[in-house]
């Protein structure tokens, strides 16, 4: 069996990650403009003032800044999202390149300071509003349907400080103000919508990847973050099918498989609990409209007290998501035991799995785990569900002639199409694949541009050289073939 006929190709960018012009057309701060470069081995820094004077702290999980502290920017520290790829100049060229590859959709999203730079203003910023709509247009002059993160690790600067990174309901109407003005001016552009990038991380980071915040304090902010995103999410839903019933909203969530390590029953049983927390608790709550029956032995584990209302659950039961849609990469394995062989790298620590193979940056590849979610997750919801990011972070090298062989990519891209296939055959409902970095653009965890993952290269390295110039990679010429035979012809 193959892959539906409109079934939705593409690819998959954020706005901090690839626009720039970080200050330009009226845009206001976002927390990634505080954000500075870092690498395998350092973290990425936010910078800050406290009392007249510039400092810096890593931007961990269930981190914020100093008490007191504003974030600033520090003329001596590079800032990597600040250009970018300059997508901001460059969308034309760009699009172009993604209807050369015959891209069915394009997923990319919009900048909350774009529209209020600040994100309590009154009236959005027409200049934003503009721009998303110029990109919006060329996506459909290429019969390309755009598919729109609404938030995607892009709170407002502003709000996030005095609002302490959503530790306040009144996030939830600045979010809904937001989404609602994007509804409106887009109907009619954009068909689909996803309320919040890997929502799940809030949780999942604080004891994944080698990070180990077992604070009750931090627990309480994550779990009080999400409530908020939550409602605000389900109330965004209930606008949009307002506004035009058409619209097909989508929740996204950071899709990791984890295994037992072993077949003791304490290992099985662990990874039960880590299913639950890192990937149930969050799509139970956006898909079936309330709070699963383990959510209190999560609360409990930390002394987690929620400001949560009767409006807040009418809200949860009535703001369900049309549509799951997750990121995948990789696969993990737990345990109660102690391990020798263990991983080490950028966003991954743990137990190692002798079945797979690991990237450089210690990321294991498993297509395998790509089906078992997808049946996993479609057996316990039964809505459409989209893989929306997926694919191989690494390192490309030039040739004299200016060529990228990156059959690296085209492999780990085959096996993990190979297995949506089987999924599909499986019975699973899946409606489109965007891979991740369709171009390449800074890494979120790094703030690297050396971390590449797309079919087409940009000329600009992790200390911002470079002339920006686009370079379709042999990937690039693969997937056009891919999307042309409807995922028959993976050679």
């Amino acid at each position: 069996m193959s892959f539906p006929k409109n079934f939705l190709w593409g690819g998959a960018t954020a706005a901090n990650q690839i626009e720039g012009a970080y200050d330009e057309d009226g845009k206001g701060l976002s927390v990634t403009d505080i954000t500075t470069a870092g690498s395998l081995d350092h973290p990425r820094m936010l910078t800050y003032k406290l009392n007249g004077k510039l400092g810096k702290i890593p931007g961990l999980p269930g981190a914020g800044l100093p008490e007191g502290a504003v974030g600033a920017i520090d003329p001596n520290e590079y800032y990597p999202n600040h250009v970018a790829i300059d997508f901001y100049h460059h969308y034309k060229e760009d699009i172009k390149m993604f209807a050369e590859m015959g891209f069915k959709t394009f997923r990319l999203s919009i900048a909350w300071t774009r529209i209020f730079p600040k994100g309590d203003e009154e009236k959005p910023n027409q200049a934003g509003l503009d721009f998303y709509r110029r990109v919006f247009e060329e996506c459909k002059k290429y019969d390309i349907e755009p598919l729109v993160t609404i938030s995607h690790y892009e709170d407002p600067l502003y709000l996030s400080e005095k609002y302490h990174d959503w530790q306040d309901r009144k996030m939830i109407d600045m979010y809904v103000k937001y989404a609602k003005v994007l509804f409106k001016e887009y109907k009619g552009l954009v068909k689909y919508w996803l309320t919040f990038n890997e929502i799940n991380t809030a949780v999942m980071m604080l004891d994944m990847f080698g990070n180990k915040n077992d604070s009750d304090e931090a627990y309480q902010h994550a779990y009080q973050k999400l409530h908020y995103q939550f409602v605000a999410s389900a109330r965004a839903v209930k606008a949009a099918h307002e506004i035009d019933p058409n619209y097909v909203v989508g929740n996204m969530i950071c899709g990791i498989v984890d295994y037992p390590l072993t077949p003791d029953p304490q290992d099985v049983l662990k990874r039960r609990h880590d299913w639950e927390k890192n990937i149930f608790y969050c799509g139970d709550v956006q898909c079936k409209g309330k709070y699963p029956t383990f959510a209190k032995r999560l609360w409990d584990e930390h002394n987690v007290h929620l400001d949560i209302t009767d409006q807040d659950r009418k809200d949860l039961a009535e703001g369900k998501v049309d549509m799951y849609t997750f990121s995948y990469y990789m696969s993990n394995v737990v345990t109660t035991h102690e391990v020798k062989d263990k991983v080490g790298g950028n966003f991954a620590a743990g137990a190692k799995n002798p079945y797979l193979k690991y990237s450089e940056w210690g990321w294991a590849t498993d297509p395998t785990g790509l089906q078992y979610y997808l049946e996993v997750i479609y057996d316990r919801y039964e809505i459409p569900v989209m893989v929306v990011e997926n694919g191989l972070g690494a390192v490309d090298k030039v040739t004299a002639d200016g060529k990228i062989h990156d059959d690296y990519r085209i492999d780990y891209l085959r096996q993990h199409i190979e297995a949506m296939q089987k999924a599909i055959d499986d019975g699973v409902d899946l409606i489109g694949y965007t891979t991740w970095g369709c171009i390449d653009l800074v890494s979120a965890g790094t703030g690297q541009m050396s971390k590449r993952y797309g079919f087409i290269y940009v000329d600009r390295d992790d200390n911002g050289n470079g002339s920006l110039k686009r370079i379709p990679k042999d990937s690039f010429y693969w997937y056009k073939k891919v999307i042309e035979s409807h995922g028959e012809d993976l050679d």
